[in-house]
């Protein structure tokens, strides 16, 4: 399964991609920096700076800055990756930034419940705009 995540709920998208890899599917997600978080941007920033400030710097957690790596770590976090039936379907889920030669003339899925335009209001930002203000690229 290729989701296409431009313009989804980032949320949303990713229950349907830890569905599938339990059930035993291959998913691949592309273009995840143009996922969409909801909420005012001012609040995304400080909700996801909280999270990569937490821990200590060799000790951890962890949380990635990178558009690819984030959509993953939201997955893992719908999974029971900590089981062994969790952490072979977080083996089975694969981000990639844009779209990579590969997938380029396979069929992509897009969700019709996931759709950034079914929001009540204009306000959501993009995960790339996201990693920025956390000092990703």
């Amino acid at each position: 399964m290729i989701i296409d995540a431009t313009d989804l709920l980032l949320g949303r998208m990713a229950s349907h991609a830890a569905k599938a890899a339990l059930l035993g599917q291959q998913v691949d997600i592309v273009n995840c920096e143009r996922a969409v978080i909801s909420g005012r941007a001012k609040d995304i920033i400080a909700r996801y700076r909280q999270r990569r400030e937490r821990g200590y710097p060799y000790k951890g957690p962890f949380f990635p800055k990178q558009s690819d790596r984030l959509v993953r770590r939201t997955v893992r976090g719908m999974l029971p990756y900590k089981k062994e039936k969790g952490s072979s379907a977080f083996k089975r889920v694969m981000c990639w930034k844009g779209i990579p030669e590969q997938f380029k003339e396979k069929k992509m899925e897009r969700f019709a419940d996931c759709q950034a335009d079914k929001l009540p209001n204009e306000q959501y930002m993009t995960i790339g705009q996201l990693c920025i203000h956390l000092g990703g690229k």
